[in-house]
């Protein structure tokens, strides 16, 4: 994916979860928008810093660089939100294009893909963008509701959301 298609995935996933965490469509929806929604921005972003040096879609775009933003609130205390833009940037450059990314850098310059994407440039790019936007939303809608129906800390009641979703 380019640029604008990361850009278009984080701001639709900021809102949408910001939505999702506080729906009262009140100040504290603002906030909580703005809260998700410019960190993942930022973490979509992030990767892409390897245009700059070395070689793109390699040394930003790999495990060792996720599990460093992954670790970096629980040792900081802050930037909670970013990890999800990495993952999201990672997970439309595997599933929104063709060419993939060196994932297991710097164990091997080896590019990974899912062969399901188009080429960058085509006109499908932003539909691709979209749809892969959209199953994220419903990924983190399911683990939102799977939260509040108290799955998450009792696995075992994964069958009083059964009723729910038929």
């Amino acid at each position: 994916m380019r640029e604008r298609g990361h850009v278009i995935n984080a701001f639709c996933l900021g809102v949408g979860i910001g939505v999702l965490l506080d729906p009262s469509m009140t100040v504290g929806t603002l906030r909580s928008v703005l809260g998700v929604g410019v960190p993942v921005v930022l973490g979509a972003l992030l990767p892409d810093v390897d245009t700059s040096f070395g070689a793109h879609r390699v040394h930003g775009h790999n495990l060792l660089v996720l599990g460093a933003v992954l670790a970096f609130p629980l040792v900081y205390g802050n930037l909670a939100w970013v990890w999800l833009g990495v993952v999201t940037h990672y997970v439309l450059d595997l599933l929104g294009n063709v060419r993939g990314m060196a994932l297991l850098y710097p164990l091997t310059r080896r590019f990974y893909d899912v062969p399901v994407g188009v080429n960058v440039n085509s006109p499908l790019a932003d539909v691709v963008t979209l749809l892969v936007t959209g199953v994220e939303l419903a990924v983190v809608a399911a683990i939102v509701r799977a939260g509040e129906a108290g799955v998450l800390a009792d696995p075992s009641r994964v069958v009083d959301l059964v009723p729910a979703a038929i």
